[in-house]
């Protein structure tokens, strides 16, 4: 399966976008990516809430086809909770604030990444997170996104009852996909 995206361009990218206002930095992102990758972003889809695993966040849809997503993710108040175990790698561009990390491996050892810094969730592998105030993050998934789905949308769906969140997501995410699809991506 070809891949679209390229995690060191989008590092690159996302260093441009570090020490920026968080309007400035999302509308560097947007611009940067819309040039890295025309027709395959869009700045045109609002916030969404979600809650995933524990942690509570806004993010916002640049990209998403069924094998990868683009999104900016984060919080201004601070978030905690469970990355997920999914079949996709995610990399996290960290563009502000910090996250704290401990893997399943090494659960006594705090690992923190800063503005600037990259982490990789690889496939099949989980970590324990906490992303502090005012800390956001470029992520991009690559693999079987629709496999991510059941736990991006558990807690919206048992534990908060969101019906709103829950339509948003999939409206956007499917409406992206099927944009994807439509010009052979997918």
């Amino acid at each position: 399966m070809g891949y679209l995206f390229d995690p060191e361009r989008l590092g690159v990218i996302a260093q441009k976008a570090i020490g920026l206002s968080h309007a400035e930095m999302v509308q560097v992102l947007c611009d940067e990516l819309s040039r890295a990758y025309p027709e395959h972003i869009t700045s045109d889809e609002g916030w969404i809430f979600n809650i995933t695993a524990g942690a509570t966040g806004a993010m916002k849809i640049l990209h998403a086809s069924l094998s990868e997503y683009v999104l900016i993710f984060g919080t201004p108040v601070g978030t905690e909770g469970f990355s997920g175990r999914y079949r996709m790698d995610i990399h996290d561009f960290q563009l502000a604030g910090e996250m704290w990390t401990y893997t399943e491996d090494r659960v006594g050892e705090r690992v923190v990444t800063r503005a600037g810094e990259s982490t990789l969730l690889p496939r099949g592998r989980v970590k324990a997170y906490r992303l502090l105030e005012d800390s956001w993050m470029l992520e991009y998934g690559r693999g079987l996104v629709p496999m991510a789905l059941p736990l991006a949308l558990g807690d919206s769906v048992f534990s908060c009852m969101d019906a709103t969140t829950i339509v948003r997501t999939l409206w956007v995410y499917g409406k992206l996909t099927t944009r994807e699809l439509l010009k052979g991506k997918i």
